[in-house]
């Protein structure tokens, strides 16, 4: 019984997607402090790709493997005109070690609040961490495309991979 349970949580939690917040739905603005002791606003981010990613919970194994292999992808992510923003409601100093120690070149949000998780709808665990889910937004900030299934050893092969077939259609238009 007690496996049951546990299987049906796990199942619950890892369904990814954000309810409420569809592809072409505008993407809730939000301002949080992110590491680097700057404040990120995604206002601030138009004009270009945004990839913001969520994750349970720094230094556990698949929030790990999930932001070490968008470090290894960055370069290919940034040449399609991406900003990329990881997103926990770890503190800020947590966050800040857990860039210094996996080397990441992109900033992470500090949301201890979870006010940036419950406004894209992945606020989970009841409120005591984000779902992982990642949203790719537009340069006119609206959501383009929301993965709920992410691969953590190789998100960033999805999130290539959509971006690019993301930008292949604009230009096709």
């Amino acid at each position: 019984m007690k496996r049951g349970w546990l299987a049906g949580m796990l199942a619950l939690f890892a369904a990814g997607g954000a309810r409420g917040i569809e592809p072409g739905a505008p993407a809730p603005d939000f301002s949080a402090q992110a590491t680097g002791g700057q404040t990120v606003t995604l206002a601030g981010l138009r004009g270009g790709w945004v990839v913001l990613f969520f994750y349970p919970r720094a230094f556990t194994p698949g929030c790990t493997a999930q932001a070490c292999s968008l470090r290894d992808g960055y370069a290919e992510i940034q040449a399609l005109g991406a900003t990329i923003l990881g997103a926990s409601l770890d503190s800020l100093e947590r966050q800040e070690r857990f860039k210094a120690e996996h080397r990441l070149p992109f900033d992470l949000i500090a949301d201890a609040d979870g006010e940036v998780a419950r406004r894209f709808g992945v606020l989970g665990l009841g409120g005591r961490m984000a779902r992982r889910v990642t949203f790719l937004i537009d340069p006119e900030g609206r959501v383009a495309e929301v993965i709920g299934r992410v691969r953590t050893g190789n998100h960033e092969a999805q999130v290539r991979e959509a971006l690019a077939a993301l930008q292949e259609a604009r230009e096709a238009e």
